[in-house]
């Protein structure tokens, strides 16, 4: 009896993994099914766009494509302020941690070319005086 319990528990084991499949199979080919109609439709949908577009892109175009260019132009010039606009408020930005004392990416090299050109110029000005300063020479005379 215990024998002929466990050939009917494989039994149905068996059975069970062959609907499994079965809905497996089903799903797959539904879900193919709908994706290959889906695809057609596209292609008639797609199809039919190109048959319709061009006289109409033909029609339009006097409007199209100032409108078009206006557009393109309107993109790039709100592009262009934004930038500008980012620009200016990192430079600000970095222009106020600088005056405050916060050391920016870049303050210490800033900090020694200005020391730099202030050593040149008060050099460049004590020279200047030396030479208005010098006697005339007899030549220059």
């Amino acid at each position: 009896m215990a024998e002929n319990g466990q050939q009917y528990g494989g039994q149905q084991q068996q059975y069970q993994q062959k609907s499994y499949q079965m809905v497996k199979a089903a799903t797959a080919a539904t879900a193919g099914g709908s994706m290959l109609v889906l695809s057609g439709l596209v292609l008639t949908g797609t199809v039919i766009a190109l048959t319709i577009a061009p006289p109409l892109l033909v029609i339009f175009s006097p409007v199209l494509i100032p409108a078009a260019i206006a557009v393109v132009l309107l993109i790039g010039g709100f592009l262009a302020s934004s930038g500008f606009g980012i620009a200016a408020l990192s430079v600000l930005s970095w222009i106020y941690g600088y005056v405050t004392g916060k050391h920016s990416p870049g303050a210490d090299q800033l900090e020694q070319a200005r020391m730099t050109l202030a050593s040149k110029a008060r050099e460049m000005k004590d020279e200047a005086e030396q030479f208005g300063h010098q006697p005339l020479s007899s030549a220059q005379q």
